[in-house]
């Protein structure tokens, strides 16, 4: 059985919650240190100050009342938006939560009028590559760069929003 997933709007306690299991997640799977934890915060506290209810948005998905998962739709200028901080819990992968929430923040920048959807990840990352392949992003430019404790390749992405 199939579990029911709930997405919401980000409530207080919420920030803290997405920096804990993405740090905790991140550290598991790919022995990532403690700044990725730091800068997850840092992104999440910096949405909640400089939130702009008419042209960003969260969303955080629940199972039975636990959080298992978010994704943030962030203002970068008036013709595009940044996705940040999709994550997904271990024991619901593979249910198409991340697909999910990924359409969400689509239609979310769609509807306010973005041109472009970007995001940056990491191309060890290949689920969550899949998932912005898939609904189609294009990959724009790779860097090596030092983070988290690691040599890693970072990727920025981009989806067109104008058809």
């Amino acid at each position: 059985m199939t579990p029911k997933l709930v997405l919401r709007s980000l409530q207080v306690g919420d920030i803290g919650w997405v920096a804990h299991r993405q740090g905790i997640l991140y550290a598991q799977e790919y022995g990532w240190d403690g700044t990725f934890e730091a800068l997850v915060a840092e992104i999440a506290a910096q949405f909640v100050k400089n939130f702009d209810p008419e042209k960003e948005n969260a969303w955080i998905a629940e199972c039975e009342g636990r959080v298992v998962g978010s994704a943030f739709v962030v203002k970068v200028s008036d013709t595009e938006a940044k996705l940040r901080l999709l994550y997904v819990e271990p024991e619901v992968r593979g249910t198409g939560l991340g697909r999910r929430l990924t359409q969400e923040c689509i239609a979310f920048a769609k509807a306010r009028g973005y041109q472009t959807l970007s995001l940056w990840t990491n191309d060890i990352l290949h689920a969550a590559r899949q998932i912005y392949q898939t609904a189609g992003f294009v990959l724009l430019s790779e860097e090596k760069h030092h983070s988290f404790g690691h040599d890693l390749v970072g990727q920025y992405w981009a989806l067109d929003l104008r058809h």
